[in-house]
Parts: structure tokens; C-alpha cells; sequence
């Protein structure tokens, strides 16, 4: 039996439009019968499509994606899934926008551990920013804090009689529950705020 050429185009929504994809494999030559295309995020590889296709590769075939992140976003897990085709179903991978992952070349063990190497860095860079975003991230948010930006939900503003009503069940003269129907919020909300309210400094 003749081996296969698979094409795997995804888009992450509906809105998206898969034709850039859909001309690089028609101009590498895959059958348009053998193109699947799933719109879904790459966030994982929970895609029915594109699990139904990897399950069904057999040894030789070829599955050609145009970029890495068309296969997926987490590396770890692409690491993973690259593995499963090319060591557990024995077939290869091309990615058409980097030539040297391309495990059809020769199925020699040189070209095998470029695509190998290469992957790996990738998948390294691809941490590497993801922790220096997280970094960046946190800092923004402490120097905002420093400059006395506030981040959440605005707090409410209390009602005038608030502060009264507040009093008046610190001693125990009426029940949180009522207190805060009586203001028009959550006993839950009414019991934190008064505790502030009630609380030196």
C-alpha cells in the first residue's frame, strides 16, 4: 500500500480563514482529499480531527503542516505529540515555513536529530518567553501598584446610613442580615465592610 500525504490546517475560530494554508499544501502537492481542516484552538491537542488523523497514520505516511503553531501552541506538549508520530506510528513531519523540520530527508539519523535539536529549541525559546511575559507582567503590575493604581472591581460607596447601621450591630442590636437589606447589598458584603469600618486603624 502506498503511503499517504496528509495536510493539517487549523484556525483557531471560525472568523479565521485557512486559505494561506489550504494554497501551501496544494503547492507542496498534498491531494485535496487528504487536507483536513479543524477550527479550534491550539491550545491543546484535544482536536477530535486532528487525534482521528495521527491514530490513523501508517508507517511512511507524511503529515505536512505550513508552521509549528499550526500543530499546536504548548511545546511541551508538541514535543510529546512529535514523538508519537515519528517514533510510535513511524511517520514524518514536514513544516513547511522551517526546512529543517522536515523528518522525511533521508529518515537518516543526522536529519532525525537536527529536527530533533531544532524542535527542542524551539521549544525552549518558546518557555523562555512565556516566563519573561509572566516577569514583565508582574512587574508592570508592581510598579502600577507602587504609583497607586488599583487593580479589581471598584469598591462600592456606602450608603449614608451605612456607618449607623454598622454601630448598631457591632452591639448587637440588629442582625447583619437585616442591616443589609436594609442598605440594599449582601450580608456577606455588609459583615467585611463594617469589620473595616469598625477596625483602628
Amino acid at each position: 500500500m502506498a503511503n499517504i500525504t496528509y495536510g493539517y490546517v487549523r484556525v483557531s475560530t471560525q472568523v479565521q480563514n485557512e486559505a494561506r494554508q489550504l494554497t501551501a499544501m496544494q503547492e507542496f502537492g498534498v491531494l485535496d482529499e487528504n487536507i483536513i481542516v479543524e477550527k479550534q484552538s491550539g491550545k491543546d491537542f484535544k482536536r477530535p480531527l486532528y487525534q482521528q488523523l495521527v491514530d490513523g497514520l501508517l508507517p511512511g505516511d507524511v503529515l505536512v503542516v505550513k508552521s509549528i503553531d499550526r500543530l499546536g501552541r504548548n511545546y511541551t506538549e508538541i514535543l510529546e505529540q512529535w514523538a508519537v508520530i515519528t517514533k510510535k506510528q513511524e511517520a514524518a513531519i514536514v513544516v513547511l515555513d522551517m526546512p529543517l523540520l522536515d523528518t522525511r530527508q533521508g529518515r537518516d539519523l543526522t536529519g532525525t536529530l537536527i529536527s530533533d535539536i531544532v524542535l527542542q529549541l524551539l521549544s525552549y525559546v518558546a518557555q523562555t518567553e512565556r516566563e519573561s511575559i509572566r516577569q514583565r507582567q508582574a512587574e508592570g503590575i508592581a510598579a502600577a501598584k507602587e504609583r497607586g493604581v488599583r487593580f479589581g472591581r471598584e469598591r462600592l460607596e456606602l450608603p449614608a446610613s451605612f456607618p449607623e447601621l454598622a454601630q448598631l450591630w457591632q452591639e448587637g442590636s440588629i442582625s447583619s442580615r437585616r442591616a443589609a437589606e436594609e442598605l440594599g447589598m449582601s450580608y456577606k458584603t455588609f459583615q467585611r465592610r463594617a469589620k473595616e469600618l469598625c477596625t483602628p486603624a
